[in-house]
C-alpha cells in the first residue's frame, strides 16, 4: 500500500511578562521597546497532506470550521479562516492540499495564539517547499501575514516568542528586532512554575480600535500614554535583571508594576471581573499579577507567595475562572515529516 506522505508543524503559545505594547511600531520605531516573554507547554499544531489535484480543504478545529475550494485562486479573506489563506498566499503556494489546524490555548486568550498558528503555519508551509528559513525570517513572515495581508495592527513579540521558545528578552527598534535568550537557573524555572497560577476569564471583549485609539493618544503627546509606554519598557529590562539574577519576590513586583502602566493606557483594558480577580488573588496570598495580551478578559497571570499558590487556585477557581496547568517551554517551531503515523524530524 502507497504511504502518504504529511508535513506537520508546532509552535508554541506564550505568557507575555513585561514591556507588551512597547513591541508596537508607533512607539517602537520613535523611542525603542522592550519586552520579556517566555513560551508555554500549550501549542499550535498544524498538518498538511498534499493532494494530486489542485483543490484545497482547510479544517480549523478550534473553531470548527471548514473550507473547500477547486484551487488557490478562489481563496479571498472573507473572514472566514484569513490567517491560514494569507499564509497560503504568501507563500505562493498553487497545489492542492488538506490542511488541519488546531491549538491548545482558548480563544482570545492573550497568549498570542494566532501568532503560534502564523508561525506554524509559516513553518510548515516552508517545509512542504523544502526551504531552509531561520527562525528569524519565520516570525518575520508570519508578523506579515496579519500586518499585511490582513491589516491587522499590532506588535512583534508574538511571532518571535513562537518561533525561537524559551526566556526571552527582545528589543524593538522598528523594523529592527533583536532577541536575547534569557538562560534562567534550573531552580528559578522550577520556582516560577510552583507559584505562577495562570487563568481563563473568557474570551477577551476588547474593542477592536484599542490599538488605534492608544496610537492615537501617544501621538497626540498624552502624558499618561507616553509615561505609561516608558515605564513598562523599563519595567522589561529591570525584569530581565531580577530573573537572571533569582529574584523571584522582584519578579512579582515588577509583574504587577508593568499592569498598573498596562490599565493606564484605556479604559477597558481592566473590567470588573478582572478587578475582582486581583482582590481574592490578593486575599489568597497573590503577591502580583497581570492581564495577558491586551487585556478586556483572556488569561491572566498570577504568581503567588511561598507554597500559596494552592490557596491562589483555589480561590480563582471558587470565583468561577478556569485554572490552566502548564510547564515552560524551550523549545520553539519545531516541523518534521510523517508517514502514515511514523515520525521523522525534519
Amino acid at each position: 500500500m502507497k504511504q502518504e506522505q504529511l508535513f506537520r508543524s508546532r509552535a508554541p503559545i506564550r505568557v507575555d511578562l513585561a514591556g507588551g505594547w512597547t513591541d508596537v511600531p508607533f512607539f517602537a520605531a520613535e523611542r525603542g521597546g522592550a519586552v520579556v516573554n517566555a513560551t508555554i507547554n500549550r501549542y499550535t499544531y498544524a498538518t498538511l497532506a498534499p493532494r494530486a489535484d489542485e483543490k484545497i480543504e482547510i479544517t480549523s478545529a478550534d473553531f470548527q470550521q471548514f473550507l473547500s475550494v477547486q484551487n488557490f485562486r478562489e481563496l479571498e479573506y472573507d473572514g472566514n479562516l484569513d490567517l491560514i489563506k494569507a499564509a497560503i498566499s504568501r507563500l505562493g503556494i498553487q497545489r492542492g492540499m488538506n490542511l488541519f489546524v488546531r491549538c491548545d490555548a482558548p480563544p482570545g486568550s492573550g497568549t498570542g495564539s494566532s501568532a503560534s498558528i502564523g508561525v506554524a503555519l509559516i513553518g510548515l508551509l516552508n517545509l512542504l517547499q523544502d526551504n531552509r528559513l531561520s527562525a528569524y525570517e519565520v516570525a518575520r513572515l508570519a508578523n506579515l501575514l496579519e500586518t499585511e495581508e490582513l491589516h491587522i495592527a499590532g506588535g512583534k513579540q508574538d511571532q518571535y516568542a513562537a518561533a525561537i521558545g524559551g526566556f526571552n528578552y527582545m528589543e524593538f527598534k522598528d523594523p529592527s528586532v533583536n532577541v536575547s535568550p534569557l538562560h534562567l537557573d534550573t531552580s528559578v524555572v522550577v520556582e516560577l512554575e510552583k507559584h505562577l497560577v495562570l487563568c481563563y476569564t473568557g474570551k477577551s471583549r476588547l474593542s477592536g480600535n484599542l490599538i488605534t485609539r492608544v496610537q492615537e493618544a501617544y501621538l497626540a503627546g498624552r502624558a499618561e500614554t507616553v509615561g505609561a509606554l516608558e515605564r513598562m519598557r523599563d519595567v522589561a529590562v529591570e525584569m530581565k535583571s531580577a530573573l537572571l539574577k533569582g529574584q523571584i519576590g522582584e519578579f512579582g513586583r515588577l509583574l504587577q508594576a508593568n499592569w498598573e502602566c498596562q490599565k493606564q493606557l484605556d479604559a477597558s483594558i481592566t473590567t470588573d471581573q478582572i478587578d475582582h480577580l486581583f482582590e481574592v488573588a490578593g486575599a489568597a496570598g497573590a503577591v502580583g499579577g497581570k492581564a495577558l495580551g491586551a487585556g478586556g478578559g483572556g488569561c491572566v497571570l498570577f504568581l503567588a507567595s511561598p507554597d500559596r499558590e494552592h490557596d491562589v487556585r483555589t480561590a480563582l477557581e471558587e470565583a468561577g475562572v478556569q485554572v490552566l496547568d502548564f510547564n515552560f517551554e524551550f523549545g520553539g517551531l519545531r516541523v518534521w515529516n510523517s508517514w502514515n503515523g511514523a515520525r521523522v524530524v525534519d
